[in-house]
């Protein structure tokens, strides 16, 4: 994230993603942060920008979250690089940006912990749904997770002390599928996200 001043660095099998999270975002510091933002950009190790996006919760203006986060998606158009979206209660403006802004990239909501109806108007716009992981922990998220189509979702530990291992079972056993298979689709959803539409 461009808050914490790293430069990510070139190892092997190792992608990073670049971006203003709306949280650590000021007017004071809105300029410096999408200057390193833009100077990451281009690294081959930077494969996403984001986190990027609207939080009604906690933030400066939404006027200010709007600003950066369309400049965000210039850049991310620019590089040919997907975005990862962080998105609280602020659904609307997220659908009016991704209208105003026609994305030639791909979109991924993060920490996804919503209604169908929201997940679904999401998934119409080509974006990808990568869950909460308390959320898809319960068993009312397994219906939702059914009602989605799969090469569209992700999975996710957010670095929370939870292991991945869980969520992929819980999930696979919603899904009435093995966790290989899960697996298998996961990764094929990565390799058709990182890829410029």
């Amino acid at each position: 994230m461009a808050h914490e001043g790293q430069v990510p660095q070139d190892n092997p099998g190792m992608a990073y993603s670049t971006g203003i999270h709306p949280w650590y975002l000021t007017p004071e510091n809105h300029n410096h942060l999408l200057r390193s933002v833009l100077k990451l950009a281009n690294l081959p190790s930077v494969i996403a920008i984001g986190e990027a996006g609207f939080d009604k919760l906690r933030g400066p203006s939404i006027e200010l979250q709007q600003k950066t986060f369309e400049e965000q998606v210039i850049v991310a158009n620019e590089y040919r690089k997907p975005v990862v979206i962080h998105c609280v209660k602020a659904w609307d403006e997220l659908l009016s940006a991704y209208k105003r802004l026609k994305p030639r990239t791909f979109w991924l909501i993060h920490g996804f912990r919503g209604k169908k109806e929201t997940a679904l108007q999401l998934l119409s716009r080509g974006m990808y749904i990568s869950f909460w992981f308390d959320f898809i922990m319960r068993e009312e998220s397994a219906d939702l997770i059914r009602a989605l189509p799969k090469e569209r979702i992700f999975l996710e530990t957010d670095g929370a002390e939870v292991d991945i291992r869980d969520i992929y079972n819980k999930v696979a056993f919603d899904l009435r599928i093995e966790v290989g298979e899960l697996k298998s689709i996961i990764i094929d959803n990565f390799k058709t996200f990182i890829k410029a539409e």
